[in-house]
């Protein structure tokens, strides 16, 4: 364990995960004109898009776990700068279908070498991306992620268990 991370909580050491990945990404993804917000919402699409899949915001908002008036938001400038198209959905005029251009095609295509490149960075203390030590890690996570948190009572599970 490095210096700063002794006696540190999980909590901590996934926040400061998290925010190692994310700053990685922004300065990796910064020269083809995107954020780690962006990257991840465009990466997901294009994703999606390979799919067959040509979802609405919400869908995405849903897909990328990010709230869905940010993806509005990121959906917007992205038009903006011409690498997504915003329209209705011709099933549900409420709803908004997202569909990277060319351009963000290719900006997509180039941002994900480049984030690879970071993930295998990433990953090679743990003996790279298909390594046992990293499958375990991965399903870890997923577990994680799974586990459902209510942060209006972060307490009931704590209760339970003494109960």
């Amino acid at each position: 364990m490095s210096k700063g991370t002794e006696g540190a909580t999980p909590g901590f050491l996934v926040w400061r995960l998290s925010m190692k990945w994310r700053v990685a990404v922004d300065r990796a993804v910064a020269p083809l004109g995107l954020t780690h917000a962006q990257y991840s919402l465009v990466a997901s699409l294009y994703g999606m898009q390979r799919a067959g899949e040509r979802p609405s915001q919400r869908r995405l908002a849903d897909h990328t776990g990010l709230e869905p008036l940010y993806v509005s938001k990121l959906a917007r400038a992205l038009e903006t700068a011409g690498l997504l198209e915003r329209t209705r959905d011709p099933r549900d005029p409420r709803a908004v279908q997202l569909a990277l251009t060319e351009e963000g095609r290719d900006v997509t295509r180039r941002a994900i070498d480049v984030v690879q490149g970071l993930l295998r960075q990433l990953l090679d203390p743990l003996g790279g991306l298909g390594s046992p030590r990293t499958e375990a890690f991965m399903r870890d996570l997923t577990t994680l992620l799974d586990a459902p948190l209510d942060p209006l009572d972060p307490f009931r599970e704590h209760e339970t268990e003494q109960s």
